[in-house]
């Protein structure tokens, strides 16, 4: 299956965004160093702008690349821009004028930053994408993720391996949620389901009783827990009065928090309403002592440590002037250019094997957990 993705831009207004990065230049440290002298280390300094500290895994991803590359002789100016667009612009902006050596960017809205990036490109400041790609832009220089269709698949054949969709005639229930529709990832998860669950669903092995099952009807706007809460809500409330729900696919643990919210509020988890099978990603804490507690059946594992190193090494090789390490050249698309990227392999984790994936490799320690 062909897993290039284009999709039309959604355009953030710039003006706003050029307007609201001049007002709240000074207030943009948020998590970073605002306009502190430029950290300087003995082989350049590498600015990164994460989205959010609101998961912790991007509180994660910025600490081991500031580890990585601190180990490597270069100065790191992370910065967190709380999920504002305009945060972000300004604080890359200011990045560009305390002249890194590149960037390494995580987008709120990949979106949006098409003007910055050039910005970057004019000042001969390379940029990295990280785990979201930035659309649109020729000034990419590479992207550091994880293979974002695996993981899509992983998902989806969980839920099929559970409910044995391969043996069983059913029909079995499922709602698909989606990510967020600025960030190309969301698509990439989606579409790596879907190569899984389409045939079931075609067969009639699988049905969505609510027939959502284009990204424009079940995308979750920020990734938001409390968006997809309201949405099962309304789904189980319209769907599911006569009838049980057997499985979600929920590209994200925070969007899996949310459902399993709704789903315990409406009676699942109680009595003989089992709690559906619910998919996620990202190994939260949260989510995966809710696995632990069998509420969440499954996550998705990416290695952020991994992660984190390879970002390091690329952004150092472009600070060199070299090509980083990839190892795809065809995949990924933003609109602009085919970004060469570097992927890594995600893990699938459930209750039978959290130990060993995630305290055994060290990732968390076992009181992290409990």
């Amino acid at each position: 299956m062909d897993t290039t993705r284009k999709h039309p831009a959604r355009r953030t207004a710039l003006a706003a965004a050029a307007l609201g990065a001049a007002l709240s230049l000074a207030a943009t440290a948020c998590g970073g160093v605002g306009d502190a002298a430029r950290p300087e280390g003995e082989n350049g300094t590498v600015g990164i702008s994460m989205p959010t500290k609101s998961w912790e895994r991007w509180v994660q991803d910025g600490d081991n690349m500031v580890a990585a590359l601190e180990e490597a002789g270069y100065g790191a100016d992370l910065q967190y821009a709380e999920d504002v667009v305009e945060d972000q612009v300004a604080q890359i902006e200011n990045m560009i004028t305390k002249d890194v050596d590149v960037l390494v960017v995580a987008p709120v809205d990949g979106e949006a930053l098409t003007d910055v990036v050039q910005q970057a490109e004019d000042a001969d400041i390379p940029v990295l994408a990280y785990d979201r790609l930035i659309m649109d832009a020729e000034g990419v220089d590479a992207y550091a993720t994880f293979d974002n269709f695996k993981v899509g698949e992983l998902q989806g054949q969980y839920i099929a391996d559970q409910l044995d969709l391969e043996n069983e005639e059913g029909p079995f229930t499922i709602e698909l949620f989606g990510g967020s529709p600025d960030d190309n990832n969301a698509y990439y998860f989606f579409d790596g389901a879907m190569s899984v669950l389409q045939p079931y669903i075609d067969d009639g092995v699988l049905e969505v009783p609510s027939g959502q099952t284009e990204m424009n009807q079940i995308a979750t706007m920020r990734w938001d827990g409390a968006v997809a809460q309201d949405r099962m809500d309304n789904l189980l409330g319209a769907h599911y009065s006569d009838e049980e729900l057997d499985a979600v696919l929920s590209p994200f643990d925070g969007i899996s928090t949310g459902v399993i919210s709704s789903l315990k509020g409406a009676g699942y988890g109680t009595g003989d309403k089992p709690l559906p099978v619910v998919t996620g990603q990202d190994a939260e804490t949260a989510s995966v002592k809710s696995i632990i507690d069998g509420e969440q059946t499954q996550t998705v594992f990416k290695d952020t440590r991994d992660l984190a190193d390879a970002a390091a090494g690329m952004a150092a090789s472009l600070a060199q002037g070299e090509e980083p390490k990839v190892d795809d050249t065809e995949s990924y698309d933003n609109n602009a250019k085919v970004v060469p990227a570097r992927l890594l392999e995600p893990v699938s984790v459930d209750a039978s094997n959290y130990e060993e994936v995630l305290i055994d490799s060290g990732y968390y320690e076992e009181s992290d957990l409990k």
